[in-house]
């Protein structure tokens, strides 16, 4: 309403201005824009200022695009842009003239008829989800619209069959995307049944699927677990899904929640990649961050992944992908997973940003024991390059006070250790070089501890948490980032690196990360 203009990372300050006549600064910011979900905030605030200022930027919006060109004419921005019109039409048409209803309602039905000839060109996933939902809102809410209702809940029932796996997860193994068709398909059953219309069976199925998965992928703090390009979500918006689905609280899955490994005891929540990223068009935005985890004690985060970097440019959006960006091992210089190469000639080739070498073997056994829930993974990503197995053996206890790990990078076979012999001459026979991090929020303080044998780590809660190891790696504190979106810049934080090399096929490092034996078994935590 000033405005200061956020969207998808980049602040544009334009007071007195319409957002159309403003430079767009990134296609992303453009395509955000478009889509109109901006309109949630100022319906959110509700007042005359809110009012006009969403009315000023539709119309003006209706003038200048309303015909069919844009940025905005593709079915998931249209889909967005759609359900948020509808939904908010009463916040857009009031106090408006009889000439500025009739011009809505025309680019209304402008924008369905468009939806009904290319919602199948949306990319498979939540693009397709947008798509198809922005049609059944129109269908149900526009007179003449009608007929596209059937064709529209045909095609949801085909996606809840075919895009939602039977575990309750999607293809690109990004659990915000998830969150956000859980939303889309538990909005569609609210105004499906508001209309008078049973929800499908395959709709209810769908949406009995992933609400599981959804609470296995949520931390303690009650934000999603950051992989493959998703974030933590908007505050809340997790719980609001869940309870406006009707879906009971049930079970969490037995084994893995859409390739993701739960491990949790007390007020500690730790959430592991234990499967390998996808490949083709669903890893548009995957990262190489097998066996990386995540843990949360309590309402504060302590171990992440530095997160997805695409709200902060290209190269920010790279490297947010890459091993190194992720709190597990990787080979020094070189990511677990790779994206597709330019060839002989040097041109890109298309899908480019398609992972195309991923981990061809990921294992997991989990089990609980005598002294706490143990999880054993493991992966050959670095088969193939350097003749190494990564396998990560974790142990939270009981009480979810210690997290004990061993990580172990081998040649396991004949095979590998043919590969690892002919790879040393690169190192000078010294061994091959490798590093395991462990990103720490950017609101945890740490410091070396014990003349620099371990780390300490406090939180804003006042819990203190120790970090050990076997000594066996060279221990340092160096800083990282925090990829958050919603911020102009990424974040700085701290990282814990243990370095190390493989000689003789192999090098096991032990470590330990423990609340401080004067840390109270439960801790007041109330304030930010």
């Amino acid at each position: 309403m000033a405005g200061n203009i956020l969207l998808a990372g980049e602040l544009v300050e334009a007071p007195g201005l319409l957002p159309w006549d403003i430079a767009m600064p990134s296609s992303a910011f453009e395509g955000a824009l478009h889509g109109f979900r901006w309109l949630d905030d100022l319906a959110a605030i509700g007042t005359a200022d809110a009012r006009s200022t969403a009315q000023a930027w539709t119309w003006d919006w209706i003038d200048r695009f309303g015909k069919g060109k844009g940025a905005g004419w593709t079915p998931d921005r249209t889909g967005r842009r759609l359900i948020r019109w509808i939904s908010h039409a009463v916040l857009l048409l009031r106090g408006r003239p009889q000439a500025d209803s009739a011009a809505f309602f025309a680019v209304l039905g402008r924008q369905t008829l468009f939806l009904s000839r290319r919602w199948h060109a949306a990319a498979p996933g939540l693009p397709r989800f947008e798509a198809v939902t922005g049609l059944i809102y129109a269908g149900l809410s526009l007179e003449g619209m009608e007929r596209y209702i059937a064709p529209a809940l045909d095609a949801l029932d085909n996606d809840c069959a075919t895009q939602i796996d039977d575990q309750g997860g999607i293809a690109t193994r990004n659990p915000e995307d998830l969150l956000e068709v859980f939303a889309l398909l538990s909005w569609t059953a609210q105004v499906l049944t508001e209309a008078g219309h049973t929800p499908s069976q395959a709709h209810k199925n769908a949406l009995e699927r992933i609400a599981p998965t959804l609470r296995a992928l949520r931390h303690a703090d009650g934000g999603l677990a950051r992989f493959n390009g998703g974030g933590a979500g908007e505050e809340g918006r997790l719980d609001q899904a869940l309870a406006a689905s009707h879906v009971r609280p049930g079970l969490l899955p037995e084994g893995l929640a859409m390739g993701y490994a739960r491990l949790t005891a007390g007020r500690t929540s730790l959430i592991v990649d234990a499967a390998a990223p996808p490949t083709g068009p669903a890893s548009a935005n995957a990262h190489a961050g097998t066996l990386a985890f995540e843990l949360t004690s309590g309402r504060r985060p302590v171990i992440v992944n530095c997160g997805s970097g695409a709200a902060f440019g290209e190269t920010w959006r790279r490297a947010g992908r890459a091993t190194p960006s992720h709190s597990t091992l990787a080979i020094e210089g070189v990511s677990s997973s790779q994206l597709a190469l330019p060839d002989e000639t040097g041109a890109v080739p298309k899908g480019s940003d398609y992972l195309e070498t991923v981990p061809k073997h990921v294992t997991a056994q989990s089990k609980r024991t005598s002294r706490g829930w143990q999880l054993l993974v493991g992966h050959d990503g670095y088969g193939p390059s350097h003749g190494l197995t990564h396998v990560r053996n974790l142990l939270l206890s009981l009480d979810g006070r210690t997290l004990s790990g061993e990580d172990l990078l081998g040649a396991l076979d004949d095979t590998q250790k043919r590969k690892f012999d002919s790879e040393q001459p690169r190192h000078d026979m010294q061994g091959t070089p490798f590093i395991l991090r462990f990103h720490l929020h950017p609101e945890v303080d740490a410091i070396h501890d014990m003349n620099g044998t371990a780390i300490s780590i406090a939180l804003r809660s006042g819990e203190v948490w120790i970090f050990r190891h076997n000594g066996k790696a060279a221990l340092t504190l160096e800083p990282s980032v925090y990829l958050e979106p919603g911020r102009l810049k990424p974040r700085a934080c701290k990282q814990i690196v243990l370095r190390a090399r493989v000689t003789d096929y192999a090098m096991r490092i032990v470590w330990t990360l423990a609340k401080a034996q004067d840390t109270p078994q439960a801790v007041r935590d109330v304030e930010d």
